[in-house]
């Protein structure tokens, strides 16, 4: 392919191709010269082109899947062709958020998105978007089904791993942060999954019902402070339906919420697999099916011939079809995918790992270390024992995983059928730790045998057992470590009393060990070079500086749902759920019920200690701001993050689902005994309000209200009084 330059006549003729023009100015233009059957070639992609040859001729003929078959990256997710008499290119799809899943293909894995938002540094999903996306430019493709917004309102849900915390603040910043890498790299990023689709269980068929309100003060909050943070050229939405509408023709959410009173110029792009309708779904708001056939799809709802028989009835207008075709353009213009195509070359595998391991070490969160059992200093005998630390550490299954570069160390790990065969990454920690301790006598047991494990732990100085919990796509997990982990770790902390446990999760487990060890350190699913990271972690070689995205519960019955409609059951029955916590999710539910959790949100430790200091909170003209300083008064440099909570003097009486809410934070590396520079921060004031659903506008009520400084939704020592007031504006952008 080749990038495009304008010239004057070419500009004249076809002014799609002008740069100077704006991307919505190409877009219309070059719809305009399109023909209904290049309009109809945007919005119906496909997937496998074996599979994709298997449909009727009169569905898909048979040039359109020859052009599939010598055009499409092998094994990738979607393809939709290109139309080469107007010089429109081909979008070639890839999952997902934490790397190129390409079947046959091995990549970089970045760390997962809930552990790159426990860097609480939005520069470090950013600087792994940009990666993942130069590769993926470098194997072909210009679109990427990244960026999930989902927030954790459901601790068991199997996908909290691809998605960024359970707080709308974090989360839409953290979002953000990756499809702003990806798009800067001239590429398309989805923004997925729009909305509220919070469980697996039964995700084809789930109906959620919430409130307008508690959607927009949770949820949609989330998806919007990543909208306007990074742009997205395409929203993803879900399988599941909302409020009794299916998530890919629900009019409330694709039609009024997000393209009208959000403003959004993009295009909505389907789930695989989620599409119900013709009529309703282009009408309500869906501009593109893709990767068809997948995931049990039941008609080709948008091919061709489909689409222009209802066009033909009169069931869609031209200007929708017209619309739908802008939208899809205009992304590939406003990113620069267009006049800079990609192509596949040599990809710098070594760098890109590098910058995956940064990303671990910005994230993995200490979540206790008493006695300053950590950093390893001085041990001469490590026994690491179970979760395969020997070869490496575990991944996420599902649309998100990648086959890492070098391979998988343990391809006989169950399960071996979708959500994918388990994957490990290649970066054992027992060989990372070796080397950074090399002074050390580092003896592994695999923890299988528990009396074994036990007889490592007690002739060692030090114990480091790794417990797992594999969680993936489309199916929820529990909050229990499965097998006899939590009995190998009762054990060993019995046998030796300083034993440290690193977890490898897809989110919060339950740890009845946990006053038994006196250090824990949480790695998440830390991606390709995931065994480097916790051993400079673990040997001090890197200060942590994680803090949790989510709340840790300390019981199944401190959660909102004591169970999971639909849970472990076979796929496609109807199941129910009412949010009736509503906005009320994760240490706001804690809050509001009182229940202690077993780690709070944002808890996180580090090697030093850190004061918050100079601390501002002034309100001009009812807008908010908040500043402080933060200083390191340990011997060692870190990075601390500030967290900035409202607190109103009466939260019923404002109207808030909960007692306090984050609004603001910030990150920072200082040395021994400075101080950071001070920094200031506008809060948005839609965190400080109430979503009116009468007048679809937001509220603040007139009254005093507490501004909340620490290092954690628990640890929040000083507090400013404001007084704000009585505040209304409409929730349509200008």
């Amino acid at each position: 392919m080749l990038a495009f330059v304008s010239s004057p006549a070419l500009a004249q003729s076809q002014p799609w191709l002008d740069t100077s023009k704006s991307p919505e100015e190409r877009a219309k233009a070059a719809v305009a010269a399109m023909t209904i059957d290049e309009k109809l070639t945007l919005i119906f992609g496909f997937t496998d082109a074996d599979d994709l040859a298997k449909q009727a001729d009169d569905i898909v003929p048979a040039a359109v899947k020859a052009v599939v078959k010598a055009n499409q990256v092998p094994g990738s997710s979607g393809f939709v062709p290109a139309i080469p008499r107007l010089k429109i290119p081909a979008q070639a799809q890839t999952d997902a958020s934490l790397g190129v899943r390409v079947e046959g293909m091995q990549r970089t894995a970045l760390p997962s998105s809930l552990a790159t938002a426990a860097s609480f540094d939005p520069t470090v999903p950013e600087a792994g978007g940009r990666m993942i996306a130069s590769e993926a430019r470098l194997t072909g493709f210009n679109t990427f089904l990244a960026g999930g917004a989902n927030l954790a309102r459901e601790p068991r849900s199997g996908r909290n791993f691809e998605y960024v915390g359970e707080d709308p603040w974090l989360a839409g910043k953290m979002a953000a942060g990756l499809i702003n890498g990806i798009q800067s790299q001239h590429m398309v990023s989805t923004l997925k999954h729009f909305a509220v689709n919070d469980q697996e269980s039964q995700r084809h068929s789930l109906d959620v019902t919430i409130s307008p309100e508690a959607m927009h003060q949770s949820d949609l909050l989330a998806f919007e402070f990543a909208y306007e943070q990074s742009s997205p050229g395409s929203v993803m939405c879900s399988y599941n339906l909302i409020n009794g509408r299916w998530g890919c023709e629900n009019e409330y959410l694709l039609q009024k919420t997000l393209k009208q009173d959000w403003g959004y110029k993009g295009y909505v792009m389907a789930d695989w697999g989620a599409v119900h309708s013709t009529a309703d779904a282009a009408n309500y708001g869906l501009d593109q099916f893709t990767g068809f056939p997948c995931c049990g799809d039941r008609k080709p709802w948008f091919a061709p011939k489909v689409f222009k028989a209802a066009i033909d009835k009169g069931e869609i207008s031209m200007t929708r079809l017209d619309d739908m075709a802008t939208r899809i353009l205009w992304p590939l213009f406003s990113t620069g995918a267009f006049d800079d195509p990609a192509k596949a070359g040599p990809i710098d595998f070594r760098s890109n790992a590098a910058v995956a391991q940064k990303a671990a070490e910005d994230s993995l969160v200490l979540l206790k270390n008493d006695g300053n059992l950590l950093p390893l200093v001085g041990v001469k005998s490590v026994a690491m024992i179970g979760g395969h630390a020997d070869k490496g550490v575990l991944a996420g299954g599902g649309s998100s995983a990648v086959m890492p570069v070098g391979g998988n160390p343990v391809p006989e790990a169950d399960p071996k059928v979708w959500p994918d065969p388990v994957i490990y990454m290649p970066s054992s920690p027992m060989a990372a730790l070796k080397t950074e301790l090399p002074k050390a006598k580092v003896s592994y047991s695999s923890g299988n045998d528990i009396a074994a494990a036990v007889a490592l732990a007690k002739s060692s100085d030090v114990a480091i057992v790794f417990v797992t919990q594999f969680m993936g796509e489309g199916m929820d997990s529990t909050l229990e470590l499965k097998g006899d982990q939590d009995a190998l770790v009762a054990a060993v902390a019995a046998a030796n009393p300083k034993t440290i446990v690193v977890i490898e999760s897809g989110g919060a487990i339950l740890m009845p060990w946990k006053d038994s060890v006196p250090a824990i350190l949480e790695a998440f699913y830390p991606g390709i070079r995931g065994g480097h990271a916790i051993a400079r972690i673990l040997s001090g070689k890197v200060n942590p500086s994680g803090h949790l995205p989510i709340s840790f519960p300390a019981s199944d019955a401190h959660l909102a749902h004591a169970d999971i409609p639909g849970f472990d059951q076979p796929d496609g029955k109807a199941v129910h759920v009412t949010y009736d916590e509503g906005a009320t999710i994760g240490y706001k539910w804690y809050d509001v019920k009182g229940f202690k959790p077993l780690f709070a949100f944002g808890h996180g430790l580090s090697y030093t200690t850190f004061a918050v200091s100079d601390t501002k909170a002034t309100v001009d003209n009812g807008a908010l701001s908040v500043g402080a300083t933060l200083r390191n008064t340990g011997k060692v440099p870190g990075k601390g993050v500030v967290q900035i909570y409202v607190a109103p003097d009466d939260y019923k009486a404002a109207g808030w689902e909960a007692p306090k809410r984050l609004v603001a934070f910030h990150k920072d590396l200082v040395a021994p005994g400075s101080a950071a520079a001070a920094f200031a921060q506008k809060v948005d004031p839609r965190l400080l309000a109430t979503y009116e659903v009468a007048d679809n506008s937001w509220r603040v009520k007139a009254g005093t209200y507490h501004v909340l400084f620490g290092q954690a939704s628990d640890d929040l020592p000083i507090s400013v009084d404001i007084t704000l007031p009585d505040m209304i504006w409409s929730a349509v952008h200008n």
